[in-house]
């Protein structure tokens, strides 16, 4: 376990004793943050003042542990709710240069016995607040990647909606703009859903598509054939009359063990039998 800084219990009662001065030397150092403090606290319930303090006790104190503990938990935070990072390095910098300042005062106040042997000093004090830093930007990063993940698989999982209508028959409404990322993406999930639940019908209704890429057709044909090979049938329905254009100048067709039907009601009352 690290080592608290020399005369840490003086440090401690002279920096609360000067806890008021340090906040406006802090807040006069920290020119671009100081108006977003209480935005910061709005958004993400993250009181900088406050954090301050604490982080100047934990360098003081030499906890380390709870100092990576208290950065990691930062990180997390100011990811959550996308804070930009410049803010937090211009703080944590201003807590350094403000941390030295008093410091300074410190020494000046205590007799030469008491005196703080500056190179020593200087090393465990920087060491401190950098590890804070490391140890934020590891945890910040780390999360949001985690975040963005989860992201990206919420907008993969929405994009490609296939909804169970018995233990037979699935739908899949596809809405918007058809690429061949989101062709992939819906092949992948088609195959496993068809693979998992053992469904015999996919309705893949085209109905909300108003044009799609030669490349893209030719990719859903892919898919109808390989839910063929999975003992599932394919229906598609709502092609509109811009799709099939394209399909016929590129002399592009479905299988013939792909039923094509003029509208997802059509499939619903054959499949559904109401």
């Amino acid at each position: 376990m690290a080592q608290s800084l020399q005369n840490s219990l003086e440090l401690q009662i002279f920096f609360d004793t000067n806890s008021k001065d340090f906040e406006e030397s802090l807040l006069n150092e920290a020119v671009n943050v100081k108006d977003k403090i209480e935005e910061i606290l709005s958004i993400g319930n993250i009181d900088l003042v406050t954090n301050a303090h604490k982080l100047v006790i934990y360098i003081i104190d030499g906890q380390e542990k709870e100092l990576k503990l208290f950065a990691k938990q930062e990180g997390m935070a100011w990811a959550t709710h996308s804070i930009e990072l410049t803010f937090k390095l211009e703080w944590v910098q201003a807590i350094r240069r403000t941390f030295w300042k008093y410091l300074e005062k410190f020494c000046e106040s205590v007799s030469r016995d008491k005196a703080m042997n500056f190179f020593r000093l200087e090393k465990e004090v920087n060491t401190r607040i950098d590890l804070f830093l490391n140890a934020f930007f590891l945890s910040y990063s780390t999360y949001k990647d985690s975040l963005l993940k989860a992201h990206q698989q919420l907008v993969e999982n929405l994009s490609v909606p296939i909804i169970p209508i018995n233990n037979s028959v699935c739908i899949l409404p596809l809405i918007g703009a058809v690429d061949d990322q989101r062709s992939s993406i819906i092949e992948e999930k088609v195959l496993t859903e068809i693979g998992n639940t053992h469904i015999q019908t996919l309705i893949i209704d085209l109905s909300g598509i108003a044009s799609m890429e030669p490349e893209v057709i030719q990719h859903l044909m892919k898919i109808s054939e390989g839910t063929a090979l999975m003992g599932c049938s394919t229906v598609i329905t709502g092609l509109r009359a811009e799709v099939v254009r394209q399909m016929i100048h590129s002399n592009m067709h479905f299988d013939e063990k792909t039923k094509t039907l003029g509208t997802l009601q059509q499939a619903l009352k054959e499949y559904l039998k109401y």
